[in-house]
């Protein structure tokens, strides 16, 4: 069913969901009872609780929240306790 909204002039906005047949030009407000109008608003695509559209939510959130890591690990060493590779011409590699 379609969501739409309506605007009161003492509450403000408020959403009312009806099928595409029996909405009306006007609505009673939820909190005071006085009929709202109808607002025309873009449709809203992307409204809904399925779990694809949460972790669309989360990965979008990200590229302008990221988490931030401030230190490492406690007990966690960066560097490796024994060498990765044993062949002498690994170390003429460059290092960052």
């Amino acid at each position: 069913m379609p969501l739409y909204e309506f605007r009161c002039a003492d509450c403000g906005p408020f959403d009312v969901s009806v099928p595409m047949s029996e909405v009306s030009a006007s609505a009673p407000c939820p909190r005071c009872e006085q009929q709202s109008r109808r607002s025309l608003t873009p449709p809203r695509l992307g409204r809904g609780d399925s779990a694809a559209m949460r972790l669309h939510d989360a990965t979008a959130r990200t590229a302008s929240e990221p988490d931030v890591v401030s230190g490492s690990l406690p007990g966690v060493s960066r560097r490796p306790s024994r060498p990765v590779t044993t062949d002498p011409r690994h170390r003429t590699l460059p290092r960052p």
